[in-house]
């Protein structure tokens, strides 16, 4: 890994020379649904609050990050919505002046009534999960979600100017072509843009490049990942992780992008609901 200058712009590239930009970061491991890809039916064991990084804490390693060269930011959880004044967290890190992008991934439930919020605080755009359009199979995969809000949040997000609007879909048959098509014409006719997401497995390595993104492309991957306890992931299939309250932010964002893996193998210790997929 090393830095460097050039026609003043800042460059931090792995061992693989891979120019790392984007930062992820999750900022709870809370959420309102328990899809049944993400979460076991009982629930988790949640990470103590005063172990949840404080949103300063969040903003001092935005800042160190993009010191080093970030310039996309990724908020996710668990569901980002569900943690209260994350519009003052949107505002903090868009004001950053290096900061070129700044997104958010969301179930969509509770976006209606922060869709316009999280525009005026300086969020560009957004991502949503919807797996399917039939009501009840949404119901079964979220265990008890209500679609009808999800198509809500979407309608929220357009008028708000969030553009792109994203939605992000769950594979679970790779041969269910019907559903893929009708999610597919959903999309168009709504001025959406949508990616298919083969289900994943942390424990097994199972990972496949997303259909209409970039993510599982581990050899021009430019991102790491900072979870809501304060540790600094550099790759999703990794169980490398280095304190940011111990390190310092920056050391610990240096120390990610110097061990990053050439590619992704397994996470025996993460899970999507706290790392943020």
């Amino acid at each position: 890994m090393y830095l460097k200058n050039q026609q003043e712009k800042l460059f931090m590239l792995d061992r693989y020379k891979r120019n790392i930009t984007y930062l992820r970061i999750s900022v709870t491991d809370r959420c309102d649904l328990r899809c049944v890809y993400c979460m076991p039916e009982e629930g988790i064991k949640l990470v103590r609050h005063e172990d949840i990084l404080s949103y300063d804490e969040i903003i001092e390693v935005c800042r160190a990050g993009v010191e080093l060269g970030v310039r996309k930011i990724k908020i996710t959880g668990g569901e980002p919505l569900v943690r209260k004044g994350i519009e003052y967290l949107v505002e903090a890190i868009a004001k950053i002046p290096e900061i070129e992008d700044i997104g958010m991934t969301t179930n969509g439930i509770l976006l209606e009534d922060h869709a316009h919020k999280l525009k005026d605080a300086g969020l560009m755009r957004i991502n949503i999960s919807l797996d399917t359009l039939d009501p009840e199979e949404y119901a079964r995969i979220t265990r008890g979600g209500d679609i009808i809000k999800v198509f809500r949040g979407i309608e929220s997000a357009k008028k708000a100017g969030l553009n792109p609007v994203k939605l992000n879909t769950v594979i679970f048959d790779k041969d269910d072509n019907e559903k893929k098509e009708n999610l597919i014409r959903f999309a168009e006719k709504n001025g959406l843009e949508i990616r298919f997401i083969s289900k994943m497995n942390l424990q097994n390595g199972e990972f496949s490049i997303v259909e209409g993104g970039t993510g599982g492309n581990c050899r021009i991957c430019n991102r790491i990942r900072l979870t809501a306890n304060g540790f600094i992931k550099p790759c999703l299939f990794s169980d490398d992780i280095y304190n940011v309250r111990i390190l310092g932010a920056k050391e610990a964002i240096l120390k990610a992008i110097e061990f990053k893996p050439e590619k992704g193998s397994k996470s025996l210790l993460g899970n999507f609901y706290n790392i943020g997929g």
